[in-house]
Parts: C-alpha cells; sequence; structure tokens
C-alpha cells in the first residue's frame, strides 16, 4: 500500500522522522483502534489517534456530554450539552479527517457484547471511568488477542500502560488489579476534582504508547513496552516506570488460556 499525495503531505512530519517512516505511517493508515470512553482520557486520545492518520476508529461510550465535562473534554462545545459522547465524538473526526473510517457505538458495553465490537481491532485503548468495565475489556482483550493500552487519571497522577496478555509470559490489565474491582466502584471526578490538563497530559501519553504497539515490527517507534506501568505525576511533575508480572492465578488469562 502507498499513500496517495494529500496523505503524504499532511503526515509528512511523521514520515521525516527515522522512527516512523514511509512504512509506519502507511501501518497507522491500516489500523483499527477501538477506544473504550470518549471523556476526559478519550478525547485527547482521540485526538491525537485521528492526527496521526489511524485508519479506522471505533468509539465507544454510554455517556452524554454535560456542561462539567468541558473543562476538560476538548473536542466538545456548550452546543452538544446533552447529547451522547460517541457520536458527537464520530463527528468531530468525520470533520477533522474525511478520509478517516469511524464508528461510533452509544452504549456500556461488558462481557456479552464486547467481541462483536473488538472485532477486527489492532489495539483497544481504554479510558473508561469504572473498573468493572476496564476488567471486562482486558478480559475481552485476551480472549481476543488484541493488545489493550490502559490509560487512568486520579487529582494529579496518571496511569498508562499497554498489556498484551495473550502472549506468553506477559500480563494482562487484571494481572495488576486483581479481582477486588470487579464492581461498578470507582473514584470520580466529581467528587475528588481532576484539572482539565492533566487529562489531557495523560490522553496524550496514552495515544503515544497506542502508537508504539501499532508500529511494532514496522518502524524502529514499535516498542510496545508490555506489561510497564508509567506513573505520571503531576504536581512535582515526574514520570516513574514499574515491570506488571503476569499472574499465573489471573483468572482472566487461564479463562483465555493464556497462562504458561
Amino acid at each position: 500500500m502507498t499513500l496517495a499525495p494529500d496523505r503524504l503531505e499532511r503526515f509528512a512530519r511523521h514520515i521525516v522522522l527515522p522512527e516512523v517512516g514511509g512504512a509506519g505511517q502507511v501501518a497507522l493508515s491500516t489500523a483499527h483502534v477501538v477506544l473504550i470512553g470518549c471523556g476526559g482520557i478519550g478525547s485527547p486520545a482521540l485526538q491525537y489517534l485521528a492526527a496521526a492518520g489511524i485508519g479506522e476508529l471505533t468509539l465507544v461510550d454510554d455517556d452524554r456530554i454535560d456542561a462539567s465535562n468541558l473543562q476538560r473534554q476538548t473536542i466538545f462545545a456548550e452546543a452538544d450539552i446533552g447529547r451522547p459522547k460517541a457520536e458527537v465524538a464520530a463527528q468531530w473526526v468525520e470533520r477533522f479527517d474525511r478520509s478517516l473510517k469511524v464508528r461510533a457505538h452509544v452504549g456500556r458495553v461488558g462481557g456479552d457484547n464486547l467481541a462483536p465490537v473488538l472485532e477486527g481491532a489492532h489495539l483497544v485503548l481504554d479510558g473508561c471511568d469504572n473498573f468493572a468495565t476496564r476488567l471486562a475489556v482486558s478480559d475481552a482483550c485476551v480472549a481476543a488477542g488484541v493488545p489493550l493500552t490502559s490509560a487512568a487519571i486520579g487529582r494529579f497522577q496518571g496511569q498508562v500502560a499497554n498489556f498484551a496478555g495473550h502472549l506468553p509470559g506477559e500480563s494482562c490489565y487484571r494481572c495488576f488489579v486483581g479481582d477486588a474491582f470487579d464492581a461498578e466502584d470507582c473514584d470520580s471526578c466529581a467528587a475528588d476534582g481532576v484539572l482539565g490538563a492533566m487529562a489531557g497530559m495523560v490522553g496524550a501519553f496514552a495515544a503515544m504508547q497506542a502508537i508504539r504497539v501499532l508500529l511494532k515490527g514496522r518502524a524502529t517507534l514499535g516498542d510496545p513496552q508490555w506489561g510497564k506501568l508509567h506513573l505520571v505525576e503531576g504536581l512535582v511533575p515526574s514520570l516513574r516506570t514499574m515491570r506488571i508480572a503476569k499472574d499465573p492465578a489471573c483468572k482472566g488469562c487461564l479463562k483465555a488460556g493464556a497462562v504458561d
């Protein structure tokens, strides 16, 4: 596959990077990413995934836009209040780059309906706001053999990691948090607060890590850094990294037959 002249011009700053190059940009243009959550993390992540030329995007969210979202969810405007986030996000993509294929899935995803949503995906980026969905998404990714970029934020701390629990010796998100959070219980931005720029930082970092996965084997930037949890501290600021080991008793990996 080759890029059309207008696409070569649009992505020229990527193509001149030795770590990406033409082959890397082609890989991005043929990739399919499923974005779980179009909120504080998903909004900036989507902006940079679309800007990178990700060829196909599936956007999943069951929420509607509220005035309090506008402080950090930068793809929405006052006129969008009350509308489904996934639909408005898809319309933003269509305006931004008509060459991209985008689909909105308005509704909650879980164990019963995740498989068709993930069909054909090369990567899932999860920025949702509850552990039950995060664990269901992780289990579905392991079962389907799809890499997962997981991103979360709490006050001034962000977490971003790439997981590939379907691969031998590699951890999944459930290996990280265990089974204790298989419920609808998660600290909320409404209760704890969040700085809009912090959400933007974590969302953009998540897009960067997703691009690493999509470029694996196609460009030198393609180092997925499986199981490396990057902790972003916004107050200092600082970044530290820790390794998440595969849990031999992880029920998500066991169910998919992905434990050595």
